[in-house]
């Protein structure tokens, strides 16, 4: 197990390292590409930055209703416990870990939304 743990490791760390060359590869033939595709589809020719931050928040409502979703099964748990301790604590548990979900939801969207917003004015693309 422990030559496991080394190999996985050695294997991320080199994934990590080589991610950022292949990704600038891909944005750059993506970047190339994009009028072409657009023109053919008839979309109106947008930035790659606007493009990366509809993405982002489209993931993110995604996990908002995720969320949501979570919410409401644990209400629903905790509901019908009927005095049983152990479906009240799953259902405490799981609340408790959607609330962190959402915290941490909300800080992803602010930290993208700035850096997507500053992008944009640094590229001058207001």
């Amino acid at each position: 197990m422990n030559k496991f743990k080394k190999f996985a490791f050695g294997a991320g760390l080199a994934a990590m390292t080589l991610l950022p060359s292949v990704l600038t590869v891909h944005a750059i033939n993506l970047n190339d590409n994009l009028d072409a595709v657009g023109t053919s589809s008839g979309q109106q020719k947008q930035d790659l930055t606007q493009t990366v931050g509809s993405l982002i928040q489209t993931f993110l409502g995604i996990l908002g209703i995720v969320f949501l979703v979570l919410t409401i099964y644990a209400g629903f748990t905790w509901m019908t416990a009927a005095g049983d301790s152990k479906k009240v604590d799953s259902a405490k548990n799981i609340l408790i870990s959607a609330v962190v979900g959402l915290v941490v939801l909300l800080s992803a969207y602010a930290i993208s939304s700035f850096v997507i917003d500053n992008l944009s004015k640094a590229t001058g693309n207001v």
